[in-house]
C-alpha cells in the first residue's frame, strides 16, 4: 500500500513559507473531499471502485484512487486538474455495534450541546463564565440523577422493599438469600443494611463503567495533538481575532478540563451511592435507644460525604476550558477526589452492613426526597441559565439566533426531561414487574413502589404529548398551505417547460417539508417551556400531597379523580415504554448495521462538540477529525507550497470550516472552500451563534482564499451561509435547480429525481464551481475580488434565486 508523504510530527513547528519539495510541481492542486452525516465509502466519494488508503487508520483515513496513489511523482499528469482525496470519518460515529449503547447517554450529550449554545456577545466575560458554570452544574445534576435512579431500583425497590416483604420475595427464588420471612427473620444477608450494601454494587459498577468508557474513549478519539504554534505574535493575533474560539490552539484539546470533570462526576456518582446506603442506617441509629457509637460513626460519615460533595461542586465550578493553549497538565485532584469518594463509599457500605438485629425495612427507603431536590435544583439552574443567556443576547442581538438566545436553556431543559424519562422509566418498569403489574404506588400492591414524585412526573407525560401533538398538527396545516403557495413559484422556476400538476405539487411539497427545519426552534421552545411548567406542577403536587396523583385526587369530583387516575396509569405505561424504546433501539442497532448507521447520524450532529460540560457524554469525533484535516492540509501546503480545495458536504462542511480556522494564516490563504448542503449558518449559525455566528463566518470568508456554497430549496439541512462580502466575491451561489428538469426533456428524457440533501456532486454546478475555485487560486492576490463576480446573479436552470427559511 502506498504511504503518503510523512506528516509533520507533533511538537515540531513547520516553516511558515515552506520550500517546494523536489520533483513536485508548485502548481499541483489537491481536492480534499469530506463526507457528511451518515458517512460514505471511499469508492462512492471518489467515483472509483479501486481506492487505497494513503494516511490514517481503520477509524478515520485519507483515501485516493489507486491510479492517483503516486500523483506527487507525476505532476505533469495533473496540470489543470486536482488530485482528488477523500477523508472518511464515518467509523468515528457509526462503526462497531457497541456504540449503539451510547443511546443511553443521550441526556448527557444533549446537556453538553446546551453548553455550546451560548449567545454571541462582546465583552461580558463574567456572564460568559456564569453561563458555562450553570451548564456544568446542570450536567452534574444529571449524573447524580442517573446514579440515584440506579440506587432507586437496586437499593429501594429490590433490596429494601421486595426483599423485605415476604409476599414479594417469596415469588422470586433469586432473592431467597436476601429475603425475610413473615416474622422478619432470615439469613445473614437478610438484615436491611447488608441487603443495601450488597445492592450498592449495581450503581457502583455503573459509575465505574461510565468512568472507564469516558477515559477509554478520550484516548481513542480525542487525544490528538493539534498543529503546533509557530510564533508568539501570530498565535496572539489568532487568539484576538473575531473567530477566536474555533481558531484557538487548544480548542480541540481539552485534556485538563476533561480529566477534572471526569473525576468530579465519578466522585458525585460514588458519593450518591454512599449516601443512599449509609443514610438509612444513620437514620436508624439516631432513633431513641440506638447505639451511641454507631450513631456517632454514622454522623461522621454523613459529614464527610457532605464535605466531599461540596468539594465536587467546587471542582466543577472552577474556570472551564483553557483554549488559548494546550491544556495538558493534570490537576492532582484528578486522582485524589475519586479515591476519597471511593473510600467514603466503602466505609458507608461497611457501616451499613454492621449487625443491627432489630432493624426491619418498611415502606420506601428513607431519602426518596432526593429526587424532589434534584428536580428543584435543575429547574432553578435552567431558569438561571435562561436569565444569563438573555443578558448575553441583549448585548449583541442577532436576528437569526434561535429563540432570542434561549436555545441553550431550552435544550438543557430537554436534557433534564430526558434524564427524568429514562430514570423514571426504569423505576416504573421494575416496580411493575415486582408488584405483578399493578400501578406503582397504588394501594393494595405488595410493595409501596417508587417515590411519589416519579409517579407525578409520569402523570404529566400524557398532557405533554397532547400539547406536542397539537403543535405538530398546527405545523402540518402550515406546511400544507406553504406547499400550495409554493406551487406558483415552482411553475415560475421552470419557464418554457411543459408543467404537470402532480409533479409541481410534489416539488412544492419537498420545498415546504425542507422549510420545516427553520421552524424547529419554536417546537423546542414550546416543549421545553411546557416541560418546565408541568415539572414544577408535578413537584408541587408530590410535596403538598405526599401521595400518587390517583390517590391525591380520590376525594375530588369524579371527572378530576378519573382524569388523574387515567393520567397516572397511562403515564406509568408511557414512561416505561419510553425507556424500553431506548433499550430496544440500542439492541437493534447492536445487531443491525443499518440501524447502527441511523444512530451514527444522530451522533454526527450531537457529538461534534468537545465534552466541555459532561465528561460521560459520547466522545467528540471532531477532536480526532479536525486535527486529521489540519495536519493533512498543512502537510500538503508545506510539501508543495500549493493549492487546496477543501470540499465538504453537510456535516463535512462544518469539519472543513473548523479545520480552516485551525490552520495558520499562511496556510489558510492557500485554501479554497467548496461547501454544499451545508448547515453552517442554517443550523450551526443559529443554534451556536458564539462560534458560528455572522461575525465568525464573515471572518472565515475573508481569511481563506475563496469560498463558494451550493444549496437547494428542497434541502432540509443545507442552506445559504449569508456572510457579508466586504469587497470579496459572494459565497452563496443562487439555489440549484432541484429537480434539474420539471418534466421529460431532450437533456433529461427520464424523470429527474428530487435530490434534496444528496448528490450535489452530480449537479453540473459542482464541477463548474470547483473549476472556478481552482482557477481563482492561481490568480494573483490583486485579482481576488473579480474572478467569481462575473458569474453572480445568474440562477442555475430552474432556480429562483431566493433565500430559504
Amino acid at each position: 500500500m502506498h504511504q503518503d508523504q510523512p506528516a509533520q510530527q507533533p511538537g515540531t513547528p513547520a516553516p511558515d513559507a515552506p520550500p517546494p519539495v523536489p520533483g513536485i510541481a508548485e502548481d499541483t492542486a489537491l481536492e480534499l473531499l469530506v463526507h457528511g452525516v451518515g458517512g460514505s465509502t471511499p469508492a462512492e466519494m471518489l467515483d472509483d471502485p479501486c481506492t487505497v488508503r494513503v494516511s490514517g487508520d481503520q477509524t478515520a483515513a485519507v483515501h485516493r484512487r489507486a491510479q492517483d496513489a503516486d500523483a506527487e511523482q507525476r505532476p505533469e499528469d495533473y496540470r489543470g486538474k486536482p488530485v482528488p482525496e477523500a477523508y472518511v470519518w464515518s467509523n468515528l460515529t457509526s462503526g462497531n455495534g457497541t456504540r449503539a449503547l451510547w443511546l443511553l447517554l443521550l441526556p448527557f450529550m444533549v446537556v453538553n450541546l446546551a453548553h455550546w449554545m451560548r449567545p454571541s456577545t462582546t465583552g461580558r466575560r463574567t456572564a460568559v463564565r456564569l453561563y458555562g458554570l450553570l451548564a456544568r452544574l446542570v450536567a452534574l445534576s444529571l449524573t447524580v440523577l442517573l446514579t440515584a435512579a440506579a440506587c432507586e431500583v437496586a437499593l429501594d425497590l429490590v433490596a429494601w422493599q421486595c426483599a423485605g416483604t415476604a409476599s414479594c420475595s417469596g415469588e422470586r427464588a433469586w432473592l431467597g438469600f436476601l429475603a425475610t420471612d413473615a416474622q422478619g427473620s432470615g439469613g445473614w444477608w437478610s438484615q436491611p443494611g447488608r441487603r443495601l450494601a450488597l445492592a450498592a454494587l449495581v450503581p457502583g459498577a455503573l459509575t465505574a463503567l461510565l468512568w472507564y468508557l469516558s477515559h477509554r474513549t478520550w484516548r481513542s478519539y480525542e487525544a490528538q495533538q493539534p498543529l503546533p504554534a509557530v510564533d508568539r505574535a501570530e498565535q496572539e493575533a489568532e487568539e484576538n481575532a473575531p473567530h477566536a474560539a474555533l481558531g484557538r490552539p487548544g480548542f480541540w484539546y481539552g485534556r485538563r478540563l476533561g480529566a477534572r470533570l471526569r473525576a468530579a462526576h465519578t466522585s458525585a456518582g460514588l458519593l450518591t451511592v454512599g449516601a443512599a446506603v449509609g443514610g438509612p442506617a444513620a437514620e436508624h441509629d439516631r432513633l431513641p435507644g440506638g447505639p451511641a457509637l454507631l450513631s456517632t460513626v454514622g454522623s461522621a460519615l454523613q459529614a464527610a460525604l457532605l464535605v466531599n460533595a461540596v468539594a465536587v461542586v467546587w471542582v466543577v465550578s472552577r474556570r472551564g476550558r483553557a483554549e488559548s493553549r494546550l491544556d495538558e497538565h493534570l490537576d492532582r485532584l484528578v486522582r485524589v477526589l475519586p479515591l476519597t469518594a471511593l473510600a467514603l463509599t466503602l466505609l458507608s457500605l461497611g457501616y451499613a452492613a454492621w449487625s443491627r438485629p432489630g432493624w426491619q425495612s418498611a415502606g420506601r427507603l428513607p431519602g426518596d426526597e432526593t429526587f424532589g431536590t434534584l428536580v428543584l435544583a435543575q429547574g432553578v439552574l435552567v431558569v438561571a441559565l435562561a436569565a444569563t443567556a438573555r443578558r448575553l443576547h441583549a448585548t449583541t442581538p442577532e436576528r437569526r439566533t434561535v429563540l432570542k438566545g434561549l436555545g441553550g436553556p431550552a435544550v438543557a431543559m430537554l436534557a433534564c426531561a430526558l434524564g427524568g424519562v429514562m430514570s423514571g422509566g426504569v423505576a416504573q418498569r421494575v416496580a411493575d414487574w415486582l408488584d405483578n403489574g399493578s400501578t406503582p404506588g397504588a394501594p393494595g400492591g405488595p410493595i409501596p413502589g417508587p417515590p411519589v414524585l416519579l409517579s407525578w412526573q409520569a402523570s404529566v407525560l400524557p398532557p405533554l404529548l397532547v400539547i406536542l401533538l397539537a403543535v405538530l398538527v398546527w405545523y402540518a396545516v402550515r406546511t400544507h398551505r406553504h406547499a400550495r403557495r409554493e406551487e406558483a413559484q415552482v411553475a415560475a422556476d421552470y419557464p418554457g417547460e411543459p408543467l404537470d400538476a402532480t409533479r409541481t405539487a410534489k416539488i412544492a411539497s419537498a420545498r415546504a417539508m425542507a422549510a420545516l427545519t427553520d421552524r424547529a426552534p419554536v417546537v423546542v421552545g414550546v416543549v421545553s417551556s411546557v416541560t418546565l411548567l408541568l415539572g414544577a406542577g408535578a413537584l408541587l403536587g408530590a410535596w403538598t400531597t405526599g401521595r400518587v396523583p390517583g390517590e391525591a385526587a380520590r376525594e375530588l369530583p369524579a371527572v378530576v379523580s378519573g382524569a388523574a387516575a387515567t393520567a397516572q396509569a397511562l403515564g406509568s405505561w408511557l414512561i416505561g415504554f419510553g425507556f424500553l424504546l431506548f433499550v430496544t433501539w440500542g439492541r437493534r442497532a447492536y445487531r443491525d448495521p443499518a440501524a447502527r448507521r441511523t444512530i451514527g447520524i444522530l451522533w454526527d450532529v450531537g457529538t461534534f462538540w468537545p465534552r466541555a460540560a459532561h465528561p460521560f457524554a459520547p466522545p467528540c469525533y471532531a477532536e480526532r477529525s479536525v486535527p486529521d484535516l489540519t495536519w493533512r492540509i498543512a502537510s500538503w501546503t508545506r510539501e508543495t507550497g500549493g493549492r487546496v480545495v477543501l470540499s465538504g458536504h453537510s456535516q463535512g462542511s462544518v469539519l472543513a470550516a473548523a479545520a480552516a480556522w485551525q490552520l495558520r494564516p499562511s496556510a489558510r490563504r492557500r485554501v479554497a472552500l467548496l461547501t454544499y448542503g451545508s448547515p453552517l449558518e442554517r443550523l450551526y449559525g443559529r443554534w451556536f451563534p458564539a462560534h458560528f455566528g455572522p461575525v465568525a463566518l464573515t471572518t472565515l470568508h475573508g481569511e481563506v482564499d475563496c469560498w463558494r456554497n451550493l444549496w437547494r430549496h428542497t434541502d432540509p439541512i443545507g442552506g445559504p451561509v449569508r456572510v457579508g462580502t466586504e469587497g470579496r466575491p459572494e459565497v452563496d451561489r443562487p439555489p440549484l435547480a432541484d429537480p434539474l428538469a420539471h418534466g421529460r426533456t431532450a437533456a433529461h428524457p427520464l424523470p429527474a429525481p428530487i435530490l434534496g440533501h444528496s448528490d450535489y456532486q452530480a449537479d453540473p454546478a459542482f464541477a463548474e464551481e470547483r473549476a472556478r475555485l481552482l482557477a481563482r487560486l492561481e490568480e494573483p492576490a490583486a485579482a481576488l475580488p473579480k474572478q467569481l463576480n462575473a458569474a453572480e446573479g445568474q440562477p442555475a436552470q430552474g432556480s429562483a434565486g431566493r433565500s430559504s427559511g
